[in-house]
């Protein structure tokens, strides 16, 4: 059998929790679990990452990732501050009606390390990340066009994202598109009020 290298086996084992947490729950995420997920021995995924609370930290940072990821690709290049904003969330947007249950494994992985000792640095690691995450992408859609916002680009960060994850919650249990459409568009405009912007200048759809 052919030899695979820590490096090339660590982003398997990511994507085994992964796919087994999301289908099965977080806690059937054991590490032994993960290990017959993708039919390796139990050692391999503690030689890899030590510890289970290691590996939900990869999950995590993975997941995030992939979704700054798409978001960043949905960023308009040459469009005003308030247009970028709705662009940007739009684009997160996006992410929540085409991929549910990455939101969905993302939250509960956090209401399972709220729980669990261990977890607990593991999860202000995380939500620091989104937040640094999101107050470089107010940042610099702020610094593209010159505009100077009124509140630290990462209270803005934390504002929005506080609204954004209520947002995701209702969607993954209890959806209504013209209710999201209305609550997105209020959700942009108070952000951009908050930055100092012109709320009349978002007019971009966000769907």
């Amino acid at each position: 059998m052919a030899h695979v290298s820590a490096a090339e086996r660590r982003p398997q084992l990511i994507k085994a929790a992964i796919d087994l947490m999301t289908r099965e729950g977080v806690a059937a995420g054991s590490t032994r679990a993960i290990a017959a997920e993708l039919g390796v021995a139990q050692a391999t995924v503690h030689y890899i990452f030590g510890t289970k609370e290691d590996l939900y930290r990869a999950v995590m940072e993975q997941l995030t990732h992939e979704l700054i990821t798409q978001v960043r690709q949905g960023a308009p290049a040459d469009a005003g501050f308030e247009e970028t904003v709705a662009a940007l969330v739009a684009a997160l947007w996006r992410t929540v009606r085409e991929r549910p249950t990455s939101h969905q494994l993302l939250t509960e992985l956090s209401m399972f390390a709220l729980r669990t000792p261990s977890l607990q640095a593991t999860l202000q690691s995380h939500y620091r990340n989104v937040t640094d995450g999101t107050t470089q992408l107010i940042t610099e859609a702020a610094d593209r066009v010159g505009h100077q916002p009124a509140q630290s680009a990462e209270t803005i960060a934390r504002f929005f994202l506080a609204g954004f994850d209520g947002l995701s919650l209702q969607h993954l249990t209890l959806p209504d598109e013209e209710a999201e459409q209305a609550c997105l568009n209020a959700l942009v405009s108070a952000v951009v009020a908050m930055a100092g912007g012109r709320t009349d200048l978002v007019t971009m759809p966000l769907t």
